[in-house]
């Protein structure tokens, strides 16, 4: 119907200010659409990655096997990182002192860059994430209210107003505020998705870390009883 007012037409007939706010809510929203994808991809692969490698810590192998089989990959991430790292200094660390407290403070140090890494690497878009959710709202209030704001201004211009006349303005102003909340809305439930994720990790990644020094103190304590 002719009458009817289409979201198209106001979108093409909305002002240059209120285009560039949907533009930029646009923009942000496939942005953080396309790292919402790409977080998700991460997060599980890590899970995966590290309930394999606790599973394959734990069988009873020979830690020297498993640092040789983590060796011979490409690239280590995860659990794999810190027992890498853990491992490779404790190994080194070993051969030039006989003291266990000597020993084990380096390999602590070691393990703690390697686990900082890992739960930066995991933490990384989740900023972004928190951007958009917070200020996306505002941006699209803001386009609202300037689109309003215009409308009451061509209004006061007519000798005779009617509700026909305002209405496009209005409606064209309150789709930036429908833009702003469908760029947030997503963005703040995947970080805080993402969050408690991370979260779970570097729990799981800490607990290891204190585990496996447990594991290197009995045999730094027992080489050194030996020497």
């Amino acid at each position: 119907m002719s009458g009817e007012i289409s979201i198209l037409h106001l979108l093409l007939e909305a002002s240059i200010v209120v285009q560039a706010v949907m533009l930029i809510l646009v923009g942000m929203s496939v942005i953080s659409w396309a790292m919402i994808f790409k977080r998700k991809k991460i997060l599980k692969e890590a899970l995966d990655d590290a309930r394999k490698f606790e599973d394959r810590f734990w069988s009873g192998i020979d830690l020297s096997k498993l640092y040789a089989e983590v060796s011979a990959r490409q690239q280590a991430n995860g659990m794999e990182s810190l027992f890498k790292a853990g491992f490779k200094e404790f190994a080194r660390m070993h051969k030039t002192s006989r003291q266990s407290a000597a020993v084990m403070d380096g390999t602590h140090r070691a393990m703690r860059v390697g686990l900082s890494r890992e739960v930066e690497r995991l933490e990384a878009d989740l900023p972004f994430l928190a951007t958009v959710g917070s200020i996306s709202p505002y941006i699209g209030l803001f386009g609202t209210v300037w689109g309003i704001m215009n409308s009451f201004i061509a209004l006061g211009a007519v000798q005779q107003a009617t509700l026909a006349m305002v209405a496009p303005g209005i409606a064209e102003a309150l789709i930036a505020t429908a833009i702003g909340l469908f760029a947030a809305i997503p963005a703040v439930i995947a970080y805080n998705k993402f969050s408690t994720q991370v979260e779970q990790l570097e729990n799981s990644y800490v607990n290891f870390v204190e585990e496996f020094a447990n594991i290197l103190h009995r045999q730094a304590v027992t080489s050194g009883e030996q020497g």
